[in-house]
């Protein structure tokens, strides 16, 4: 037996798999499974009314799934799966309270990797399928984050190399009148505009209807993809100073910016990441993870401007909200 092969029947029996996908690696179970759904929330220790994602074989299942599916979601779907995009439908009536976080609505998206393809199309089925991380942490891009974080929770780690995206997917909110992202992501409010002829809202613009705003998303909480180090997002210009009172205060501080560092500094490590908005995604959480290892006094990180830096500069809000809270 396979490991695809394994890994389609541990699923069948309710039991949990972890797999990896182009954004990042998933906790995947029997979405059909109550039991089996509720054994990610306990090995993550994520809240039971948070929503979860419904990895799908192909754009053929979405039908199974929701109902009343706009044209728009049709042509998404054409246009972006298998790929980094997840759709938020009304659901079918069958859809576990325990995958829907108890809403009228269900995040679908076919993802792009060749391993969870392999294993979504021998299972045949859905797989609910949160990152495969502690609820909170930084998001695992490699097997070897799952099984740091998760360890003997998961009877199988399917190991697919490192993610190619390395960053989760946007989510667009296509059950009211106008499309609304509600993550952003890698696909863009651009990209998404051109296919659909309008740019799609956001939850803080003022034409969002409150009740689209409201909507309930997986990875939209204020805290969240968090280090246990404080981490603070600066403007590059105000990095020299900053690091100089951190040594006289006789602190130690990691550094992650899209640049070397302009001179050494006692008691600094500077990590330089990929000056482009994907490759600086890219790289985000193996970067993240390794600075937050180091057990510095606060990770600081050069804080990204500008349109296509949206979806990193979310991460990051995020992380820094949720840094140094978590035991």
């Amino acid at each position: 037996m396979n490991e695809i092969t394994r890994a389609a029947a541990l699923l069948r029996a309710g039991e949990l798999v972890a797999f990896p996908t182009e954004t990042v690696y998933g906790l995947g179970a029997d979405a059909t499974n109550p039991a089996a759904v509720a054994k990610i929330f306990a090995a993550k220790g994520r809240p039971a009314d948070h929503p979860l994602i419904v990895h799908l074989p192909d754009a053929t299942h979405l039908d199974r799934w929701a109902r009343e599916i706009p044209e728009e979601a049709r042509q998404l779907a054409e246009k972006f799966w298998p790929g980094a995009l997840t759709l938020i439908l009304k659901r079918q009536p069958h859809a576990p309270d325990a995958v829907t976080g108890g809403q009228d609505t269900v995040g679908l998206r076919v993802p792009n990797h060749p391993v969870a393809l392999e294993l979504l199309k021998t299972f045949d089925g859905g797989i609910a399928a949160p990152s495969a991380n502690k609820f909170g942490r930084i998001s695992p891009t490699t097997a070897q984050h799952v099984k740091d974080d998760l360890g003997d929770a998961v009877p199988l780690i399917l190991d697919g190399g490192p993610c190619e995206v390395g960053i989760e997917s946007t989510i667009v909110d296509l059950t009211g009148r106008r499309a609304m992202i509600l993550r952003p992501g890698m696909v863009s409010a651009f990209d998404i505009g051109r296919v659909l002829g309008r740019v799609p809202l956001s939850p803080d613009d003022p034409l969002a209807p409150p009740d689209l705003a409201k909507t309930r998303a997986s990875g939209t909480l204020e805290a969240h993809y968090a280090p246990r180090t404080p981490l603070v997002l600066m403007p590059d210009d105000s990095l020299p100073i900053a690091l100089r009172n951190a040594i006289v205060q006789k602190e130690t501080v990691a550094v992650l910016a899209t640049h070397p560092a302009p001179f050494e500094l006692p008691g600094v490590v500077w990590r330089a990441a990929p000056a482009d908005p994907a490759g600086f995604a890219h790289d985000l959480y193996a970067n993240l993870r390794e600075l937050d290892a180091l057990g510095c006094h606060r990770i600081v990180v050069q804080k990204p401007v500008g349109q296509p830096w949206q979806a990193v500069l979310d991460r990051l809000k995020r992380a820094a909200t949720g840094s140094g809270r978590l035991e």
